[in-house]
């Protein structure tokens, strides 16, 4: 009798174990630019996911299913990402998706997101319309985990104004990106509040490389501090081409659009620009993750802000899944707006439910040094 007993509850482990193997996928899409000039940034947060994809699945999954991650190339362009959210939702089935990193891309997508009901979480879209529409209201199923433009702009224009002692503000920004112009718009805003004034406001077109006419007009208008408020290859140009034109005593500061890459384009020229930023690469809370990255890739994670943003947006997707109890769009996005207190490895989340944003969120400024590391500056919380 007792055999018998053993051979049944072995057979009972054994259909239990066969029943959540086969058990269908929970699709979480990804969106990002894989390929182009922002590939850097988009292959470090694919690559994240699938770190958190592997590590879920080898403790079981979420609700008794594994995860499967759906990425898509975006290749930076707004029809590509519309696209690619067509498909992951119709043919796909993903319930969910992580990215982009673009501003831009993110308000593309919101409208096809909210009639298809799969929750969006970008995860440095910083552009205000990102989460809500024209008019202040929360759009149903976009989300995001970083700050908003308002207050990076904020911190840009005080540490321009008020620690560094710049009165002077030169502006070099691509015309037709909606992060650029918003980051821009509240630098103004807040920079003129606090006492600076903007004596040059220069911009280009996205595929403008040579950036000399511009940066000549800023060096003629006395600036002593150029902004900076666009994307990695870009302001690489322009910092290297305004260190050739000689604007040696004009301090440099940018947005969260900074990526590792850029030091290899400008070299030199990098140092002692600032960042605004959400996390920075010596945060001791990262390091295991980032030395895994490396024994998995063979490869240092160099876009560690977007390679700490993805794995916290998995993260922050997973919880929401487990509390809604199913894996369904509209569950998803009813607990996403509902999370409080979610201790993450860059910050703990509470989502405000009337603008899909984090609450109080700091804000990191980061330093470029003589060997072109990025060091931490200073930790700003908000006020």
């Amino acid at each position: 009798m007792k055999k018998l007993l053993v051979l049944i509850a072995v057979l009972f482990v054994l259909v239990a174990s066969c029943t959540a193997f086969a058990a269908a996928p929970i699709k979480i899409g990804y969106l990002a630019a894989l390929t182009g000039d922002y590939a850097a940034y988009g292959l470090t947060e694919v690559n994240m996911a699938k770190l958190v994809v592997e590590d879920i699945n080898a403790k079981g999954g979420v609700l008794g299913r594994p995860l499967e991650l759906v990425p898509y190339d975006t290749r930076t362009r707004n029809e590509d990402a519309v696209n690619a959210v067509r498909r992951m939702i119709e043919s796909d089935k993903v319930v969910a998706i992580v990215g982009a990193n673009s501003s831009g891309i993110n308000i593309a997508t919101a409208p096809i997101v909210d009639r298809g009901k799969v929750p969006q979480i970008s995860t440095v879209g910083t552009n205000p319309l990102v989460t809500v529409d024209n008019s202040g209201k929360a759009r149903p199923y976009s989300f995001r985990i970083c700050f908003t433009d308002p207050y990076q702009g904020a911190l840009a224009a005080d540490l321009a104004y008020t620690t560094l002692k710049k009165d002077k503000a030169a502006i070099l920004y691509n015309v037709g990106s909606d992060y650029a112009q918003g980051l821009r718009e509240f630098f103004v805003k807040d920079y003129n509040k606090l006492g600076g004034k903007v004596v040059a406001d220069e911009g280009f077109r996205e595929t403008d490389v040579d950036f000399r006419a511009q940066l000549t007009t800023i060096k003629n208008s006395g600036a002593n501090i150029l902004f900076l408020p666009g994307m990695g290859r870009d302001m690489a140009l322009a910092i290297k081409q305004a260190k050739e034109l000689g604007l040696n005593n004009v301090a440099i500061i940018g947005g969260d659009g900074y990526g590792e890459f850029m030091n290899e384009i400008a070299g030199d020229s990098m140092k002692g620009t600032y960042w605004i930023n959400h996390t920075y690469l010596d945060d001791p809370v990262m390091a295991p993750i980032f030395a895994r990255y490396k024994q998995v890739y063979k490869d240092d994670c160099k876009e560690f802000v977007n390679g700490t943003m993805a794995y916290d947006a998995m993260y922050l997707l997973i919880d929401a899944i487990k509390r809604a109890g199913k894996a369904d769009g509209p569950a998803i996005a009813k607990a996403l707006e509902e999370t409080k207190g979610l201790k993450l490895n860059h910050a703990t989340i509470t989502m405000d439910p009337a603008t899909h944003t984090p609450l109080n969120k700091a804000g990191i400024i980061l330093r470029v040094e003589d060997d072109l590391r990025t060091k931490f500056f200073r930790k700003v919380e908000p006020k």
